[in-house]
């Protein structure tokens, strides 16, 4: 009997991951996607193809004018993770999404926008009117991405955001994310801290991670104020779908 190896194998609810924004957040991610998924064994977890390209140009840079769109690199990644089967394409890194309505008209695929789902957590972790910092680079505070996001779970300016000052991001914000890309991240945690020290002296109840590379240095232990951390929002959606996904293959076979 021949069998049709393509056919067996084939799965449903494959995540594709748009990464490289950058390299260690890419793995951070799948590591989240993992922790969020209930599996006993191999066959349980979420199928996932990965595009990590860090060549991809500089989002802050494009954002200040000062370099290439990253967009059309965005597309030609997110066109790998179509041919590779993907039905549903994530981007694990938050100024990318100032791209993002663009990148799912090219791609024609079902995308979950990280920052809708860390607006959720954020107003289930504080209430709508509640205070929440925001840990970020200059080009995601300076676009709104946040702040003038409008979710199901109600526009995001009902919640009271703390931001950062300008003083702040240029002697720990910037550089601490800086020393992770680094891979220096006991000297990014001490940075960030005390980041996240000066939101909560203004009233924050809870700090938005809206960087990719804040998450990998800072912890609720370190910051001592409840963290909502964006990449692990997004995880478990992505997870969510795709057992969704699954579970609706198996009810029809």
């Amino acid at each position: 009997m021949t069998v049709n190896t393509a056919q067996t194998y084939e799965s449903k609810g494959i995540v594709g991951i748009l990464g490289g924004m950058g390299p260690l957040a890419t793995l951070d991610f799948m590591r989240k996607m993992l922790d969020a998924t209930p599996a006993v064994n191999d066959q349980d977890h979420v199928p996932v193809v990965v595009s990590s390209i860090p060549q991809i140009p500089d989002r802050t840079a494009a954002f200040r004018g000062e370099g290439e769109s990253p967009l059309a690199a965005m597309i030609a990644s997110g066109r790998r993770l179509q041919r590779a089967g993907a039905g549903l394409v994530v981007v694990p890194c938050n100024t990318a999404h100032l791209w993002f309505d663009d990148l799912q008209r090219a791609l024609d695929l079902p995308m979950l926008h990280l920052v809708d789902a860390a607006l959720e957590d954020a107003v289930a972790t504080v209430g709508a009117e509640g205070r929440v910092g925001l840990l970020a680079t200059d080009a995601t505070l300076a676009s709104g991405l946040y702040v003038n996001r409008r979710t199901a779970a109600g526009p995001a300016h009902d919640i009271h955001w703390q931001l950062p000052t300008a003083g702040e991001m240029t002697r720990w914000v910037l550089p601490g994310i800086a020393a992770v890309k680094a891979g220096r991240l006991p000297d990014a945690g001490e940075l960030l801290a005390q980041a996240v020290q000066a939101l909560k002296q203004r009233g924050a109840a809870a700090v938005v991670l809206g960087c990719t590379e804040i998450p990998l240095a800072l912890d609720a232990a370190t910051a001592a104020l409840p963290l909502i951390d964006a990449t692990a929002s997004l995880a478990r959606r992505a997870v969510a779908w795709s057992l969704a996904q699954r579970g609706a293959q198996d009810d029809a076979a």
